[in-house]
């Protein structure tokens, strides 16, 4: 069962079908939209600030999702797919976006709808990302807009986690 503490007088609060994780952890000022899934080894912790995150999105294995103290909460979009050791501090992420495996989006970051961050990529605080871009590197830059192929990927990805979900809820 996950690790869901209540902390300064904050319970975090889930939509409707969210599945998170044995080992995942959720603490404090966390408010999380419908049909969420957050992995093993996950850490949303709203200990510090809060922590919005919107409808179908997915928060991968090992990942951190954090703010800064009375500076920086973290507000996540809809049909966003946060990678494997990803981490998210203090930064705002649109609708339909894909940050990659390790990557790391700093305080204040603003990461555009339709955006890709590169795996690895390190977003540099106040950095804003284009909607409908790929930005790679360390720090991030921008390499190109998007193709239509890679905004199904951004898509598709959205739309597969729930369904490995429904596999652990099998017994």
């Amino acid at each position: 069962m996950a690790l869901i503490k209540s902390v300064r007088g904050f319970t975090p609060k889930f939509g409707k079908n969210c599945f998170l994780a044995d080992n995942a952890t959720i603490i404090g000022e966390v408010e999380m939209g419908e049909n969420c899934t957050v992995w093993f080894n996950a850490v949303v912790r709203g200990d510090v600030h809060s922590i919005f995150i919107g409808d179908d999105t997915n928060i991968q294995d090992g990942a951190v999702i954090h703010g800064t103290y009375q500076k920086s909460n973290t507000v996540i979009g809809s049909k966003v797919s946060i990678a494997h050791n990803a981490v998210v501090h203090g930064c705002r992420v649109e609708d339909s976006v894909l940050i990659g495996m390790g990557a790391i989006v700093m305080d204040g970051a603003v990461i555009g709808s339709n955006a890709v961050i590169a795996a690895g990529a390190v977003v540099l605080p106040g950095t804003i990302v284009e909607p409908n871009s790929i930005y790679a590197g360390m720090p991030a830059k921008k390499v190109k807009d998007i193709s239509p192929e890679m905004k199904e990927v951004i898509q598709r990805t959205a739309r597969n986690y729930p369904m490995y979900a429904s596999w652990f809820m099998e017994d």
